[in-house]
Parts: C-alpha cells; sequence; structure tokens
C-alpha cells in the first residue's frame, strides 16, 4: 500500500476516534466549546459511536498490509466524506454558521481529497 493511504488511514483513526468519542461521551460540553450549542444529545451520541466505528475501520486499514483488504473502506470513507461535504456545503451557502462549521467543511473536504487520490491510484 502507498504511503499515502496509510497516512490517510491513520490520520483519520487519530481524528474520528478523538471527536468520536467526545461526541458519545460529552456531546454537550464538547460542542458548547465550539460555540455550537443547543445540541440533539441522542443525534450527537450516535454521531460520537458511527465515528468511533469509522475510526476503527481506519485503524484496520493501516494495520492492513494489501490495498485489495482495504479497497472496500477506501470506497466507504469516500463516499462519507463527500456526502458530508454536499451535506454541510447546502447549509453554509444558505444560512450563517459559525467558523467551526466551516472549519468542520474544510476538515472533510480534506478527507475527501485524500480519499479521491487514494482510491484513484489503485496501488
Amino acid at each position: 500500500m502507498s504511503k499515502l493511504l496509510k497516512y490517510t488511514f491513520l490520520v483519520h483513526a487519530v481524528v474520528a476516534l478523538i471527536i468520536g468519542a467526545l461526541l458519545l461521551f460529552i456531546p454537550g460540553r464538547f460542542l458548547q466549546w465550539l460555540g455550537w450549542a443547543p445540541i440533539e444529545p441522542i443525534v450527537n451520541r450516535m454521531l460520537g459511536a458511527a465515528l468511533l466505528a469509522l475510526a476503527w475501520s481506519s485503524f484496520r486499514g493501516w494495520r492492513a498490509r494489501e490495498r485489495r483488504e482495504v479497497a472496500i473502506l477506501i470506497e466507504m470513507e469516500l463516499a462519507f466524506t463527500v456526502l458530508a461535504c454536499v451535506g454541510l456545503l447546502r447549509h453554509l451557502l444558505v444560512a450563517h454558521y459559525p467558523l467551526v462549521v466551516w472549519l468542520l467543511f474544510a476538515g472533510m473536504a480534506a478527507f475527501a481529497l485524500a480519499w479521491t487520490v487514494c482510491w484513484a491510484r489503485k496501488t
């Protein structure tokens, strides 16, 4: 596997682990720190659980030896990040959200770009 793919898996695992744990265990406090309140704790805890699952799959992808072992993970990560960007951009273009939402979009777009490059390279 390429170094870019290994690095993308590792960085994604760490980021998803941190954000997922914060959303699962202290969603209100975490989002309030970011200036994002009021919140829906049930949906945010579900998002935290989903991000922790993605962190686990990225960790497994980072530990894999061959690309064929992670091909479906790359496609799933690509689909998730692109769809998240589309959803976020739709809101960012029609309403005024705090800077943190733009930063979230930028992070998701960076991951979408990295996953796209990894998917296109097929190495």
